[in-house]
């Protein structure tokens, strides 16, 4: 497998952690998002939609390539049942994808770096208006998140073992804190993403250490 992937994103972010939750391995292809390698045309004809991560995989019935991470997670949930990312009840998993969903769905598209970029290039936002856009729709939807959370939450999202939901939250309170948004208000999801984040999983697909992060 190859995953193409950028150390920033939160989507490959999501991905590399249900793969090393799942102790899968693919080739990291980096793709360089601030650079617009993701428009080039040889990236493009593999996913069209221009974006990461895409997956590429020799499967049965040939080569293909997923886009989307949410797919890609399910797809290897499906590829390997040992370490599941999704529960073995129909309301479990219909728990783990709202919330998944919520985060990946609902917060993350409005401030991904396309978003972000049309806003301060094409429509001419200072950066003191980008950076409250972004918080503006990190607190509506934590909001919410943290509500959810508290009716399912153990240790992880759902119950006592990372799931979905938990591969989306990670990165999403990482580019949160990115941005300096106080979470302060979350002590819900402040304390699952400190008990994922002493998971040697979540640890090597951290942004940091990824082969196309910056050196110190």
């Amino acid at each position: 497998m190859k995953l193409y992937s950028y150390f920033r994103s939160s989507a490959s972010y999501r991905v590399r952690i249900a793969l090393n939750l799942k102790g899968l391995s693919a080739d990291i292809i980096p793709v360089n998002l601030v650079k617009s390698e993701q428009k080039d045309a040889a990236y493009t004809a593999k996913n069209p939609q221009g974006l990461v991560p895409s997956l590429e995989i020799d499967s049965t019935t040939g080569s293909m390539v997923l886009a989307q991470s949410l797919a890609i997670i399910e797809y290897l949930d499906e590829l390997d049942s040992s370490v599941p990312l999704l529960p073995s009840d129909r309301d479990g998993r219909a728990i783990v994808r709202s919330l998944s969903q919520l985060i990946a769905c609902e917060i993350h598209p409005l401030n991904n770096l396309r978003v972000l970029k049309y806003l301060t290039g094409e429509l001419g936002v200072d950066e003191a208006t980008k950076n409250a856009w972004y918080a503006h729709w990190i607190h509506e939807g934590f909001r919410a998140l943290e509500a959810e959370l508290n009716k399912h939450a153990g240790q992880f999202c759902y119950g006592d073992t990372p799931t979905m939901a938990d591969c989306c939250l990670v990165p999403q309170v990482f580019n949160a804190k990115r941005f300096e948004v106080d979470l302060s208000a979350y002590p819900t999801i402040n304390r699952i993403v400190t008990n994922c984040q002493s998971l040697d999983a979540f640890i090597q697909a951290a942004p940091a250490n990824q082969p196309d992060a910056p050196s110190a």
